[in-house]
């Protein structure tokens, strides 16, 4: 695949390209919030917390309640249901159809290198799943890795909502999700080192489009409070 194929610096269509690959990650915390807190809510099912309610010795707690087992589960496979869907819309897009690209598109120069990596165990869909799985689990450690500092902050969940930061709500994930693609899932497009460009970008509106989409979660009446 040829980088000059691509638009990897439009300052427009590189972004918009990042974030269609990397959504598996940008939505995770919605299938989160589905198996942690919307389904237990409905099946009167318990949700149990990641830190087991342990406090350090600040005071404060590991993470808070409102990281789950329930709802890590419910992010990864989202994640991955969504890996699957890009591919399924994308198939076999490599070249010309940005910024709609195959999340299995190879940007090495052999298609036999795609079954290097380690998510390829032979069927395209099970890859593509295992790809969003682990696009799933890399935004979730990122969010909990917010909840932490915050946490360490002395920011807390008041009930049902969680503490207003901005910057440690919306960056932690992107960052971790985008150094997981960048380190781990070469030889996929995802691994490609052209999209830094776009990645750059979509950093700096991720809090926007964070902020968009909470709002509109807090209009339908999905979310207690519209951050």
């Amino acid at each position: 695949m040829s980088s000059e194929a691509l638009p990897w610096e439009d300052p427009i269509l590189a972004p918009l390209l990042v974030l269609w690959l990397y959504l598996p990650a940008y939505l995770a915390n919605t299938g989160a919030m589905l198996g942690g807190k919307w389904i237990p809510s409905l099946l009167g099912i318990h949700s149990k917390p990641i830190d087991g309610g342990k406090i350090l010795k600040d005071g404060h707690r590991l993470l808070g309640d409102g990281k789950t087992w329930n709802g890590l589960l419910g992010g990864i496979i989202v994640g991955g249901l969504l890996g699957m869907l890009i591919h399924a819309i994308a198939s076999g897009n490599h070249v010309n159809d940005t910024p709609f690209l195959d999340i299995l598109a190879n940007y090495g120069t052999s298609e036999s290198s795609m079954n290097s990596g380690w998510f390829w165990v032979g069927n395209e869909w099970i890859s593509a799943f295992i790809i969003g799985c682990s696009l799933g689990l890399s935004c979730l450690i990122g969010d909990s890795l917010g909840s932490f500092i915050k946490r360490r902050r002395g920011q807390k969940r008041e009930g049902d909502q969680s503490s207003h930061a901005p910057l440690l709500d919306t960056l932690p994930f992107a960052i971790t999700a985008f150094v997981f693609g960048q380190l781990l899932l070469s030889p996929s497009i995802l691994g490609s080192s052209e999209l830094l460009m776009g990645m750059a970008i979509l950093l700096i509106l991720t809090p926007i489009i964070h902020r968009l989409t909470n709002t509109f979660g807090y209009w339908v009446g999905l979310k207690d409070v519209p951050y």
